[in-house]
């Protein structure tokens, strides 16, 4: 039987039968992007001080202030184990510091359940700061003024950074939901 109107199915919902998100896709992505983030920093060229920001970090912060209740508040304690392979900081570190984190923003989204992109953008500042800066402390260096402020500018590109990996996740995150064809 012939159509009688070619594009009549190519409708906002009749182009989207038999077509469902992936369940491979919707686990994977937002795992498999922060182990690449924990490896990325090392593909950096080398320099005197450092400039790289914890993208692996950043984009756990991100997934988690996105798309709040996709990591569960264990998440941390593996890709944590995952980042201190590869991040030269002392076996522990991103363990402690990337649960802890998790803790602290469902802390966060119980009191403000509701918030601004400016609040989360705000929250991740802190908490990337505090993070650069305890990992500044723990890592053997002498705490000196001058050590302070060779740590600024990557504190200041992490900050800065942050609204663009956001933006990335959220890509990430359609993706991840897109509707593929099932057979």
């Amino acid at each position: 039987m012939d159509r009688i109107e070619p594009r009549a199915r190519s409708d906002a919902y009749g182009s989207r039968i038999n077509r469902s998100h992936s369940p491979l896709l919707a686990n994977i992505i937002p795992w498999a992007s922060i182990l690449l983030g924990s490896l990325l920093p090392m593909l950096a060229i080398a320099a005197a001080l450092p400039m790289v920001p914890p993208l692996g970090f950043l984009l756990l912060l991100s997934w988690r202030l996105v798309r709040p209740g996709l990591l569960p508040v264990w998440a941390g304690f593996p890709l944590g184990l995952f980042d201190d392979l590869y991040s030269g900081q002392p076996f522990g570190f991103a363990i402690l510091t990337w649960s802890v984190t998790l803790l602290v923003i469902e802390l966060v989204e119980m009191r403000w359940p509701w918030r601004a992109f400016w609040q989360d953008w705000f929250t991740a500042g802190i908490l990337s700061t505090l993070y650069l800066v305890t990992g500044w402390l723990l890592s053997g260096a002498s705490p000196t003024l001058p050590a302070l402020v060779a740590i600024v500018p990557q504190l200041v590109l992490t900050v800065l950074l942050f609204p663009v990996i956001a933006r990335f996740v959220a890509r990430l995150d359609e993706l991840r939901l897109r509707r593929w064809r099932r057979v």
